[in-house]
């Protein structure tokens, strides 16, 4: 493996992460705005980002915060939100796995949805990549992604109020997770767990401090765990 191999992997990385520009562009641009009104300092809401770079989670703890929920609820809730990372490193964990200690730490805390998607689908298609350039790929989704997301939080900060509600920034939030999860709802137990968290998420839409999506979270993860497993009893096969 040289390293310009490993380079034209990283810049791959980051070419195929530049349509992800036009989602978390305006997502941070948004945390930034709904951060200054729920009153967080300009440097608050910089290092937020800096510290837990998970959008939807940063969103669910600021508004349960604003709500005024216990730090605990928080904590939980926010969580719960990004248990999904859980499930990409294991995806992930084939792959990056023999990597040393050092790069497994970073790789984990820069293992978002876009750095997931893209990542996978690139392992997939070229199951004989080597190690190095596996990582430089992964490495490279997050290369513009990582810094555009601080930055727009930052921006969002600063200019506050003086961005119209006329711009829906709020579009860009069920954007990313379409874009994302569509094209990856390719078995059976994928679409049940999909219908089934998005049923019961709607029907929990009431329940406090956003709960909801908690019980959502883990109906449909059991619910694609059980149809995987009734499929792979029938079939004899793995799906």
């Amino acid at each position: 493996m040289t390293s310009s191999t490993t380079n034209r992997a990283l810049w791959r990385g980051a070419r195929d992460s530049l349509p992800f520009v036009f989602v978390a562009g305006p997502f941070g641009l948004l945390f930034g705005v709904v951060s200054s009104d729920a009153g967080l300092h300009v440097t608050e809401t910089f290092f937020f980002s800096v510290s837990v770079f998970a959008g939807a989670a940063q969103f669910t703890a600021l508004q349960l915060m604003q709500e005024h929920a216990p730090t605990l609820i928080v904590l939980i809730s926010a969580l719960a939100v990004n248990l999904r990372c859980a499930m990409y490193s294991a995806a992930l964990t084939p792959h990056l796995g023999a990597a040393p200690m050092w790069q497994r730490a970073v790789g984990a805390f820069f293992i978002v949805d876009q750095s997931y998607a893209l990542s996978i689908v690139e392992y997939e298609n070229k199951p004989d990549m080597p190690l190095a350039e596996k990582w430089a790929y992964f490495t490279g989704t997050n290369v513009v992604i990582a810094p555009l997301w601080c930055c727009m939080t930052l921006l969002g900060s600063l200019v506050g109020a003086a961005i119209p509600e006329s711009w829906s920034l709020d579009f860009a939030v069920p954007l990313a997770f379409t874009a994302i999860v569509a094209p990856m709802l390719r078995t059976p137990a994928h679409i049940a767990a999909a219908f089934v968290s998005v049923s019961v998420a709607i029907l929990a839409a009431g329940v406090p401090h956003n709960l909801g999506l908690i019980l959502a979270g883990l109906a449909g993860m059991i619910t694609g765990a059980v149809v995987e497993t009734e499929i792979e009893r029938r079939t004899g096969r793995l799906i």
